[in-house]
């Protein structure tokens, strides 16, 4: 008997994945999307990503470690986003790898660098 198994899926920077995010009590979580800020090649062994939060809640926009994603942009288009939603820097989380459900769009960087920046005094 032969047994399949699935490739490896190879998460990337900038990539828009649907995760199990941890709420800021670290005792509850819940599925949504989150953005892979993590550099490609940290390589640490370990099988964990760094992702920011993002949400729908537009009021949370307008502050420099955010990032405004709209969806009738080209950058909206691609991410595989449901509606406009921020990008927020400010919540960032390690999660493992098996708590991604699966990559729904991709976001380009410089805007999202820039934010990161921001948040963490770079």
């Amino acid at each position: 008997m032969t047994i399949m198994t699935q490739p490896k899926i190879i998460y990337k920077r900038g990539h828009v994945i649907l995760v199990l995010f941890p709420n800021s009590n670290l005792r509850t979580a819940k599925v949504r999307p989150a953005l892979i800020v993590q550099s490609d090649n940290l390589a640490t062994g370990l099988p964990q990503l760094i992702v920011a939060m993002l949400t729908s809640r537009m009021f949370r926009a307008n502050h420099p470690c955010r990032v405004t994603i709209e969806l009738a942009s080209q950058e909206g288009q691609a991410s595989g986003l449901l509606t406009d939603s921020v990008v927020m820097t400010d919540n960032l989380a390690t999660i493992a790898e098996s708590e991604i459900d699966r990559v729904i769009g991709v976001l380009p960087m410089d805007t999202i660098d820039s934010a990161l920046r921001h948040t963490l005094g770079l």
